[in-house]
């Protein structure tokens, strides 16, 4: 079952009757926001990744961490 809608279309570009052709000025500010987002996306990258090889780092030595913790806790609480 299918029937058309009776709702005309509500919205404008913002050319108004202007080419919707880009404007250097445009391509300009286009271009600085991507280099901003690239280097705020690397900096995060960069995070995840380093959590994500301590977390494989951990699991693969559980025993080993524990261990390391229970001692470096013995340790500090005999020197206190």
């Amino acid at each position: 079952m299918s029937h058309l809608s009776t709702f005309a279309a509500a919205w404008d570009t913002s050319c108004v009757g202007q080419p919707a052709d880009v404007s250097l000025v445009e391509l300009s500010h286009l271009g600085e926001h991507l280099a901003h987002c690239a280097a705020l996306r690397g900096q995060l990258e960069r995070f995840v990744a380093g959590a994500a090889w301590l977390q494989a780092v951990v699991a693969g030595h559980v025993v080993t961490v524990a261990l390391v913790t229970a001692l470096l806790v013995g340790a500090v609480s005999l020197v206190q």
